[in-house]
């Protein structure tokens, strides 16, 4: 069991039907977690530029912002009110939000903030991911929400693309974490949840009782997301 817990991957605020909590510690207590990335539901479905004010608005030292970007004619205005928000990582959704990932803005965008970048897998594709990655070779990718019903593409963009980690939390079949860490190293992979949209207990459960190397399961618990940041 790991000694220390981080969620590169958590949501708070509303969603149709529901609303999340704003301070999610209860739960992370919980589940024995001790820091998380957050990104702010609006951004994510509804208004970037409210979600991203939201979100910065907090002053939590477990919560580490991860506002939404949309590159060009979106939210922010420039590169320099990103780094003017001075966050550690920033999230991208090309698809919800209608902009092309490799486009000319969006690459110039990105060379000039120079931050780490989410991005959920089905706001892509890997052959776009690996576009991404080949024009940034220095700029870290966390691809989230991989799944594993596409394990092997998600190891084929890692094989190509060096600058890419991936989530596990969805990675959820016997023994794919642990290929995946075989392959390319557990320095790689991050834990993550999407909670509460998505359910956090099974992904504890997985990276409690994961057949690796202590010194791994510490760098997926952790050690990898405290690298990236």
């Amino acid at each position: 069991m790991p000694k220390y817990v981080i969620d590169a991957h958590r949501l708070i605020g509303p969603v149709p039907f529901d609303d999340l909590p704003t301070d999610p510690r209860d739960e992370m207590d919980r589940l024995g977690i001790g820091l998380a990335c957050v990104t702010h539901t609006l951004s994510l479905y509804s208004d970037p530029k409210a979600g991203n004010e939201a979100l910065l608005a907090l002053d939590n030292p477990r919560l580490i912002p991860v506002p939404v970007v949309v590159p060009g004619a979106g939210e922010p205005d420039g590169p320099d009110e990103v780094a003017a928000w001075g966050v550690r990582m920033i999230r991208l959704c090309p698809e919800r939000h209608r902009f092309d990932l490799t486009g000319p803005w969006t690459l110039r965008w990105l060379a000039e903030i120079g931050l780490p970048v989410a991005i959920d897998l089905d706001e892509t594709s890997p052959a776009q991911l690996r576009h991404l990655a080949e024009h940034l070779p220095e700029l870290p990718l966390l691809v989230l929400n991989p799944g594993y019903r596409r394990l092997r593409a998600l190891a084929e963009l890692m094989a190509e693309a060096p600058n890419v980690r991936a989530e596990i939390g969805t990675v959820n079949t016997q023994g794919g974490v642990e290929w995946l860490a075989a392959r390319f190293g557990a320095e790689r992979l991050v834990f993550g949840t999407g909670a509460p949209v998505s359910d956090d207990c099974g992904p504890r459960f997985l990276l409690d009782h994961l057949d690796l190397p202590e010194k791994d399961i510490e760098r997926i618990a952790a050690g990898t997301l405290e690298a990236l940041l």
